[in-house]
């Protein structure tokens, strides 16, 4: 052991090397592209240098924090009172809360490095920091100019968090200052390269993922070395966790930064020939390394931990942590370098182009439907995610001699199948320009995707699959347990609740803004599709399920509530086809289509989708009620039937002998 506390005693200069290692490489990057060069209206050496610094300070300490919680939320185990049997773990704990400790300060350098990024992001636009009215026109920048508020709402988001990780000392408020984390991303994701070009949801949903990506991995290694000398035994455990997360954030983070090339390069040339591809193609480079290293990680040095000396996994981990500060560093400098394609607004005149940020899709035939694509980053990696995932169980299941209905694992695949195309195929491409489009997109997200989910018994699945851990930790197993059983999820699965929140959705989201802040933001966009999709599983599973959570009305309740949900959806979609005023009438009413669409008329179209489509379904939630019914007979059936076997039928005869005796008293009473 005391080699070992040696070795671990090292992993505090690795990770202390880290900002230096980025803000180094902040400084090479902005000197190999010019993007600290003077500027025609030059705010001074102090701005130009200042912004990229305080960007890669900022990034480099939201990474920390993201990856500080995540450690404490997913994979160190906590420290557990001495002497209370009922919580003894073998597990140390010791580094849980110094995790924790680290993510409160980076949350607080995080917080404080934006704020100095917002202000020198306002003097690089003024030309100067300072003056007279400073304060006033500070103001205005952050309340009137989008990039302002962007920059605002990180600021304001970052000083959230760290108030919340100041207080964190859980599994559960820790999950929710690294949830609260990711979200204060999102405002950074809109002021990046494209935010106003034509690729704009495509730039930001992939910086968006590739932030997130690369605050899981780089940040979790980080304060992974930092706290290594506290782990001890846990040691081995907590890596292979970590190495699981890392593993999913290297593939975000490889698919958005391909997504990201793509938008801001013309040809693959030009990472040799222009200034900013050089520098990506250096940063391509580091990924690459840190996927080596990961790679050596996983299958040479973790089987070694514990067996004998810790070191080559510390020089290991600690070079990568290098590695990893510095891909960070060239990312702050390439955000503020001139990438080679133009990532100004497109000077297209088009209503339609001005309202949905793309070009009109050509006319929509079947054939359009299905071969046109708009690429959703978030959404497709999470598509694909859920199938690696699920497959993975199933095989796991079957490794081990267990066995899972082919037929469920069919349904999940044509769930996510037909999720990813409406979400990146033709629904959405022509749901952003006709209401009828929009309302098929809704339709199927609402009440098909969610049918085939559900029978994939997801969470079924993981329970039987996922380790149980016994350290007293969290994992993936016991925070979908914790989620499923918890107060909010059981009131928001109520059948009752589930049904209103179903059929009350469509009114609440189509006749108040909320319609057109969903049609024209793609934070609106995303949050609309997770909305109907979630709360379509929430009503198919309240009837058809068999999932553990909520608790299921018996069956002709369920019959009951089916029809009494669909009824008001119909008449929702006759309440359509009746409609005389257009919704979001500042929207489709003025895309100035060439196809000659009247709008209003194909709104009513919209109205017989929702009243057609909505058939289907209701008839394959019907049925699939009524055999959930009669199987439950038929299993009640048998149980009766082996109960009479233990017991030679003793309810029947004491069934008979009531009767009997009922008999023999009406005999005497006539007497």
């Amino acid at each position: 052991m005391p080699e070992k506390t040696t070795t671990a005693a090292r992993t505090w200069p690795w990770a202390a090397g880290a900002f230096p290692a980025l803000l180094l490489a902040v400084v090479l990057g902005l000197a190999a592209t010019g993007g600290a060069a003077p500027t025609m209206v030059d705010p001074g050496p102090v701005v130009r240098w200042g912004v990229p610094l305080a960007s890669g300070v900022a990034d480099g300490a939201a990474a920390v924090t993201v990856g500080a919680f995540a450690l404490c939320a997913l994979a160190l185990p906590r420290h557990f009172v001495a002497g209370d049997s009922r919580r003894r773990t073998t597990a140390e704990g010791r580094a849980w809360p110094a995790a924790a400790r680290i993510g409160a300060v980076a949350a607080t350098v995080w917080a404080l490095s934006q704020l100095v990024h917002l202000i020198l992001s306002y003097g690089a636009i003024a030309g100067t920091i300072g003056g007279p009215g400073f304060g006033a026109q500070l103001l205005q920048f952050v309340t009137d100019i989008e990039l302002g508020r962007d920059l605002m709402w990180t600021t304001v988001l970052s000083a959230v968090v760290a108030l919340v990780a100041a207080g964190a000392g859980g599994y559960a408020s820790a999950a929710l200052t690294g949830v609260l984390a990711l979200v204060a991303l999102v405002p950074l994701a809109l002021t990046g390269h494209a935010s106003g070009a034509a690729s704009h949801t495509l730039a930001v949903s992939g910086w968006w993922l590739h932030a997130a990506g690369v605050c899981l991995w780089v940040g979790g290694l980080v304060v992974l070395v930092a706290v290594g000398r506290l782990l001890g035994s846990d040691l081995r455990e907590a890596t292979a966790r970590f190495s699981a997360i890392a593993l999913w954030a290297y593939v975000a983070v490889a698919f958005s930064g391909v997504i990201n090339a793509w938008i801001r390069l013309s040809t693959p040339l030009e990472l040799l020939t222009h200034p900013y591809g050089r520098l990506l193609a250096v940063k391509i480079a580091l990924t690459v390394a840190l996927g080596a290293a990961g790679w050596a990680h996983r299958r040479v040095t973790l089987p070694a931990i514990g067996r004998s000396s810790d070191f080559a996994f510390w020089r290991l981990a600690g070079v990568e942590v290098l590695l990893m500060a510095a891909t960070t560093g060239a990312g702050a400098a390439l955000g503020s370098s001139a990438p080679p394609v133009p990532q100004e607004p497109i000077t297209d005149a088009s209503p339609t182009y001005l309202l949905t940020g793309y070009a009109v899709p050509p006319y929509p035939t079947a054939i359009t439907y299905l071969t046109q694509t708009r690429l959703e980053p978030v959404l497709f990696f999470g598509t694909v995610a859920a199938v690696v995932v699920y497959l993975r169980w199933v095989v796991r299941l079957r490794r081990r001699g267990d066995s899972w209905p082919v037929v469920r694992t069919l349904a999940w695949l044509a769930g996510w199948l037909l999720f990813a195309w409406v979400t990146n195929g033709g629904p959405v491409v022509y749901g952003s320009v006709l209401f009828s489009a929009h309302m098929l997109m809704h339709m199927l997200l609402a009440m098909v995707v969610p049918i085939l989910v559900v029978i994939g018994a997801p969470v079924t699945l993981a329970v039987r699959a996922l380790p149980h851990r016994r350290d007293g930790s969290r994992g993936p197993r016991e925070w979908l347990l914790a989620l499923v059983h918890s107060r909010p999820a059981r009131f928001l699965a109520h059948p009752a609740v589930a049904a209103v929140n179903f059929a009350g959705s469509l009114v609440l989201f189509y006749y108040t803004a909320i319609f057109e802040v969903a049609l024209t933001t793609h934070v609106g966009h995303l949050l609309m599709v997770i909305h109907f999709t979630v709360t379509g599983y929430l009503f198919a599973n309240a009837l058809i399920g068999v999932d553990p959570g909520p608790s299921r009305p018996s069956y002709p309740l369920r019959l009951l509530l089916l029809l009494a949900t669909m009824g008001f959806h119909a008449f929702f979609g006759v309440s359509l086809l009746s409609q005389s005023t257009l919704l979001a009438a500042d929207y489709f009413g003025w895309l100035g289509l060439p196809w000659g669409v009247d709008a209003l008329a194909d709104q009513t179209r919209g109205g017989a989708i929702t009243w057609g489509i909505g058939e289907l379904p209701t008839v394959a939630l019907a049925i699939g009620v009524a055999v959930a019914w009669a199987k439950d007979d038929t299993r009640a059936a048998r149980r009766a039937d082996r109960r009479a076997d233990r017991d030679d039928d003793a309810e029947l005869r004491a069934y008979n002998a009531m009767l009997a005796e009922r008999a023999r008293r009406d005999g005497e009473s006539t007497a």
